[in-house]
């Protein structure tokens, strides 16, 4: 099932002037179609709550987009210092910051890990430059969300 929603991506046009579309997959209450740039994604929930678990949830496409930026930042960040650190992988949960107080907020936890050598000082870098990817920066700056109902 999931193959057929991907490949009837391309029965809608991304909007012009935009670079993401997700449209209704018509295969389930919540599955959902995604093109951004020419790929094509599917979005779902789990069962548990009325989805087919077609694919991975909204929250784990966020988590994805900030674990993939981080290591490409880092990536790029070591190759320009000419710094050999091994594989780089980040792990990445969200949820709330008090469950007892849902008005707390929401908190994204981001485990980087790294495996070569690398000392305290580049460490230290390391954690710095991960702040810097440009997704942690959308999510931490100011953001606005403008929101239309369109044609």
């Amino acid at each position: 099932m999931a193959d057929s929603i991907i490949e009837n991506a391309d029965t809608d046009s991304i909007p012009e002037g935009f670079s993401v579309f997700v449209a209704e997959s018509g295969e389930g209450a919540l599955t959902q179609r995604i093109r951004a740039h020419g790929h094509a994604l599917v979005a779902d929930e789990p069962a548990s709550v009325g989805g087919n678990d077609l694919g991975p949830k909204p929250h784990d496409f966020l988590l994805s987009a900030l674990g993939a930026c981080t290591s490409m930042t880092l990536r790029m960040y070591a190759g320009r210092k000419g710094w050999n650190i091994g594989r780089i992988s980040v792990a990445l949960k969200i949820g709330p910051v008090d469950k007892a107080d849902p008005k707390a907020g929401t908190r994204i936890s981001r485990r980087i890990a790294i495996a070569g050598p690398v000392d305290a000082e580049q460490r230290a870098r390391l954690l710095e430059i991960a702040d810097k990817c440009p997704v942690h920066r959308t999510l931490t700056g100011k953001l606005e969300i403008a929101t239309e109902i369109g044609d």
